[in-house]
């Protein structure tokens, strides 16, 4: 990673000092931009169906927000300022914005989330809002206005269809340009509004509610566990309230329950499955013309492979998660996988047959591509 993506420290001094703590100002922070997406790519994007994405609006004072998929001639209605359209996931789609989320990879995969667009031209803002997540706003063309505020006690405004601060009281403000980007800590107030047509980059963090994971791990432990026994009384007496919920009912229920319990091997596993399952629209595609497994070797051999833009792949000690999935695989074929989920590629090579048939089950899931 280059020193320059913020701003001369290194990534562990990033940590120390800023990384859930204060905001950052770095500017000039990416400048090697191989192209821009510009409106109309961002519009080709909030057009389909496997792709998610906003409209908002500020109109007379009040906001307004539509979802996609849009139709394109939506775009043809809206006036020269004060909007904004916001697509998320966008390294899922584009290449070298896939490159650039991954260039933050001196965090771990399991809070890196997705690198959103958002597109607006003059005036266009989202308002005063916070974030539950630590984000990275970096501007691409054009400029904006940045007021920032540590202060998130401020009331939410009444019926509006996104979170907008009713009171928000500026701390410190900046004008970012093409390159600059700001990092701010979770909870932190801030309010952009768009000086030229322009575009921003937000990186964000993965940061789950606790609610969130407690039911999904309930979810998780419900789907896997096999318990022994029934409900049985054999030594009943009679009764003469029969609606009453006695004690020892509830004393048997409870006993059935205590069977329910988990290990660190449970929790690691329910991890890497949670942690790399793909969003409801995601879709994988198998190969129209797939390779047969001695052609996909060769090719491997000489191209290497890459993870499809969609795939999030993880590893524990033990066991490799791809997609939602654990992934089967022999103990020689470990290091190698997880070498591809670090690196999210592997540099042409022959390899054993026991990395080859893993990879070749990928393949035609669509989880992974033959590189070039």
């Amino acid at each position: 990673m280059s020193l320059q993506l913020l701003g001369g420290m290194s990534p562990q001094q990033f940590l120390d000092e800023y990384w859930q703590k204060k905001p950052l100002l770095i500017r000039q922070a990416v400048t090697d931009f191989p192209e821009l997406i510009d409106l109309t790519r961002l519009i080709e994007l909030a057009v389909r169906d496997d792709v998610e994405s906003r409209l908002i609006e500020c109109r007379d004072g009040r906001w307004h927000m539509e979802h996609g998929p849009f139709r394109p001639t939506r775009f043809n209605r809206l006036p020269a300022s004060d909007w904004t359209v916001l697509v998320q996931n966008v390294n899922q789609h584009v290449d070298h914005v896939s490159e650039l989320l991954y260039r933050f990879n001196f965090l771990p995969y399991t809070r890196l989330d997705d690198l959103m667009i958002s597109y607006a031209p003059p005036g266009g803002s989202v308002g005063p809002h916070y974030d539950s997540y630590d984000v990275f706003l970096l501007q691409v063309g054009g400029r904006k206005r940045w007021q920032i505020s540590s202060d998130d006690a401020g009331n939410f405004v009444e019926d509006a269809p996104i979170r907008v601060l009713k009171d928000f009281q500026s701390e410190q403000e900046w004008v970012l340009e093409h390159g600059d980007m700001l990092y701010l800590p979770p909870k932190y107030a801030h309010h952009g509004v768009a000086l030229d047509p322009g575009m921003t980059y937000s990186i964000g963090f993965r940061a789950p509610k606790t609610q969130e994971v407690a039911s999904r791990f309930l979810e998780f432990l419900g789907d896997n566990l096999q318990l022994d026994g029934m409900l049985s009384d054999p030594g009943r007496a009679a009764t003469a309230t029969p609606a009453r919920i006695d004690a020892d009912f509830v004393g048997s229920i409870q006993a059935m329950l205590q069977q329910i319990s988990w290990d660190d091997a449970t929790v690691q596993r329910f991890i890497g499955e949670y942690f790399t399952e793909p969003k409801s629209h995601v879709v994988y595609e198998a190969p129209d013309d797939a390779l047969d497994f001695d052609d996909f070797a060769e090719a491997v051999a000489e191209h290497g492979i890459a993870l499809d833009l969609k795939s999030q792949m993880l590893f524990d000690a033990e066991h490799i998660y791809i997609n939602g999935e654990l992934l089967e695989c022999a103990a020689e074929a470990m290091s190698v996988l997880q070498q591809l989920a670090n690196a999210r590629a592997l540099p042409p090579g022959d390899y054993d047959d026991t990395v080859l048939d893993t990879l070749y089950e990928c393949y035609d899931y669509g989880y992974l591509h033959v590189a070039g």
